[in-house]
């Protein structure tokens, strides 16, 4: 009878059970899954598996989902494979964790499975006991983490943190606590009022049980508790420099009126103390620096700023021209619409002594190296300029050695002394300048009457008028007698060509009668 059980046993079971149910083999224990004349009931499993039945109970958990519900344990769960044939099987990769009732996001879509399904993090003595279980954990917080703040806050994280990141808390909304921030307090950095400090070797952030009723509860009074208590009564949240009252205190009532820019000067710029002390205010200087560092003093005196400037502003002045002209410099001409800054503000700072006078100390002298200094000394633009049209030239060209007359004298003077170089610049010329025609003016003779490579049109022409005056056909090689006298020039000096150059032949070689008649 005991040889011939094996075989007996290996008939009636389809094979060896998982490690886990071990220590159900033999066939006095069949029935503790099996029904008789049936296969596996899910009763018979969760007679067995109590944490899961409670689970389906609650209509909580995995196998509560619709995924799961209402199918035979033995479709995800069969034995019978073997000792090590792992019941509990899936591709924890595309598992759906929603399915569980706790969906995965944020930080926590990015564990693995045992970084969480640890029995550190089960409460369940039973199940914790086990080898190994997905079942047991808390949906809460701190059963998994730790309690940053020590059981000082009551509410659950959630209600604050997100599951990205601890930090920082994006749902916290200081408006619902006790202390809405409101003004100044929006911008002061949280570890300013919630100090972080070591308590139980770890490091810990107050939240709860601060005082903030009264102002000096985390301020300083700078009265000294002159002004009693309530901060509030002058001060607000919106900044403490800004007083209640003082903003709307009549200064006209004082002995110095404020007006202008001095209206929005804060109290505490002259105010340096108590409010009440007395302030120096009958000079500019009381309470100004001297802009100018001393460059209007007389005998040691600095006049006040209000003789040029007012309350409305530094920036500009009610110095007036006339006052200008009582000074070493007159202002005309061009010079009355310059701005002040033009002259007296060249470098960084404004400079109103010794800056020079003359023309040159402002203006650069565009002729130098060009007319000799003889014809204006000491770089004395005005000698030919003037301050109204810089355009407006009186020299009197008589004391050079060309005098202009005629139509040169209606010529302005870069009509001669000013030309245009090969690239299209203008190159002025003054000195070394040939008083020549034809050094300014086209030969229309093509040089006929050239003498030593010198053309001297003032033998027939003037410089008040073109038109021939003086010329006297006798004292050429062909005299004009009876009626050549009445022939008119063109008759006999006609237009030629040579070398693409066109004029009129003066010059007529061949004076015989037949190279004419």
């Amino acid at each position: 009878m005991l040889f011939s059980t094996v075989p007996v046993i290996a008939q009636i079971s389809p094979g060896q059970l998982a490690s886990v149910h071990s220590h159900l083999e033999g066939i006095s224990n069949c029935t503790h899954c099996h029904t008789l004349g049936d296969k596996v009931t899910n009763d018979k499993c969760l007679s067995c598996h109590t944490e899961i039945k409670a689970r389906l109970d609650l209509h909580k958990g995995y196998h509560a989902s619709s995924e799961v519900k209402g199918k035979n344990c033995t479709s995800c769960h069969s034995d019978h494979h073997g000792l090590t044939f792992q019941i509990i099987r899936f591709d924890k990769e595309k598992f759906n964790h929603t399915l569980t009732g706790f969906t995965l996001s944020g930080a926590h879509s990015k564990k693995v499975c045992k970084d969480c399904h640890k029995a550190e993090f089960i409460a369940n003595g039973k199940l914790k006991s086990k080898k190994f279980t997905y079942l047991g954990l808390n949906t809460n917080c701190l059963p998994c983490h730790t309690d940053y703040h020590q059981k000082t806050i009551t509410a659950p994280c959630l209600n604050c943190h997100g599951d990205a990141a601890f930090k920082p808390a994006p749902k916290f909304n200081h408006a619902s606590a006790k202390f809405p921030l409101q003004g100044m307090h929006q911008t002061v950095p949280c570890v300013k009022c919630h100090p972080v400090t070591m308590t139980n070797t770890i490091k810990f952030q107050q939240f709860s049980g601060i005082l903030y009723k009264q102002c000096s509860n985390c301020h300083t009074d700078p009265h000294h508790g002159q002004f009693g208590p309530n901060c509030m009564s002058c001060h607000s949240e919106a900044s403490f420099h800004t007083v209640k009252g003082i903003s709307n205190f009549d200064h006209f009532k004082t002995k110095y009126p404020l007006e202008n820019k001095h209206q929005g000067v804060p109290c505490k710029s002259c105010h340096k103390t108590n409010v009440t002390d007395p302030v120096k205010h009958s000079r500019c200087f009381d309470c100004h620096s001297d802009y100018h560092y001393g460059q209007f003093a007389k005998q040691g005196v600095i006049p006040d700023c209000s003789g040029c400037h007012s309350t409305k502003g530094f920036t500009g002045t009610s110095f007036t021209i006339e006052q200008h002209n009582s000074a070493n410099f007159k202002l005309d001409g061009a010079h009355l619409a310059t701005p002040c800054f033009a002259c007296h503000k060249k470098q960084e700072k404004w400079s109103f002594r010794q800056i020079g006078i003359r023309c040159a100390d402002c203006h650069k002298d565009i002729h130098e190296g060009f007319i000799n200094k003889k014809y204006y000394p000491d770089n004395n633009c005005s000698i030919c300029h003037n301050p109204s049209h810089w355009g407006e030239v009186s020299f009197d060209h008589s004391l050079t050695q060309f005098a202009i007359t005629g139509p040169h004298a209606t010529l302005s003077c870069r009509a001669c002394h000013f030309k245009k170089d090969s690239t299209g610049v203008d190159q002025q010329q003054f000195a070394d300048m040939s008083a020549n025609c034809s050094n300014c003016h086209k030969d229309n003779h093509n040089r006929q009457f050239e003498t030593n490579g010198i053309t001297d049109c003032l033998r027939c022409h003037n410089a008040s008028l073109w038109k021939i005056t003086t010329f006297d056909h006798n004292k050429t090689t062909f005299k004009l007698d009876g009626k050549h006298q009445n022939v008119a020039c063109a008759k006999c000096h006609k237009t030629v060509t040579e070398q693409n150059i066109t004029y009129v032949l003066y010059k007529i070689k061949d004076t015989r009668c037949e190279s004419c008649h």
